[in-house]
């Protein structure tokens, strides 16, 4: 009966002549098994998750489709820009007006040379506008004084 042959055929001219053993195609296939149960392993992985994949895909594909339409939809694109210099022209326009109320009051802080005195000082005090950012600036340091004292009591 002749011999039956597992793994690889090896012939006597693979035979290493150092050792008599098995030459490099039989070295090959014990270090490829442990890479063969990982592929496997990660094989099984793969099929026991692709129920789940295959409704990712699905899922990125309808949501691919939605943004490329609207992505060369136009009418939307016109939407959107309009919505946004909507709400951008308010702040565009308090920020104009901020700086150009900044540069006057600057120009004209710089012309004046004349000194103000105590009753000049007392007059600007009755004035609504001063009043006003005296206000601010009180609210302003007190809520930084609380913020502070919050962080030093949460240290």
């Amino acid at each position: 009966m002749p011999e039956q042959l597992i793994g690889p055929h090896i012939d006597e001219g693979s035979l290493d002549p150092l050792t008599g053993n098995g030459g490099i195609a039989e070295r090959d296939v014990r270090a490829d098994r442990p890479r063969e149960q990982e592929v496997q392993q990660s094989l099984t992985v793969l099929v026991e998750n692709l129920p789940k994949l295959a409704e990712m895909v699905t899922l990125l594909t309808k949501t691919y489709d939605v943004v490329q339409s609207l992505a060369t939809d136009q009418v939307f694109i016109d939407d959107i820009k309009g919505g946004i210099g909507e709400v951008a022209m308010p702040i565009v326009e308090g920020a104009k007006n901020l700086a150009a109320n900044a540069i006057e009051a600057n120009d004209r802080a710089q012309a004046e040379t004349a000194t103000i005195g105590l009753f000049g000082l007392l007059k600007m005090l009755k004035d609504p506008q001063v009043q006003k950012t005296f206000r601010f600036a009180q609210a302003f340091l007190e809520i930084s004084a609380e913020r502070n004292q919050q962080k030093r009591q949460g240290e």
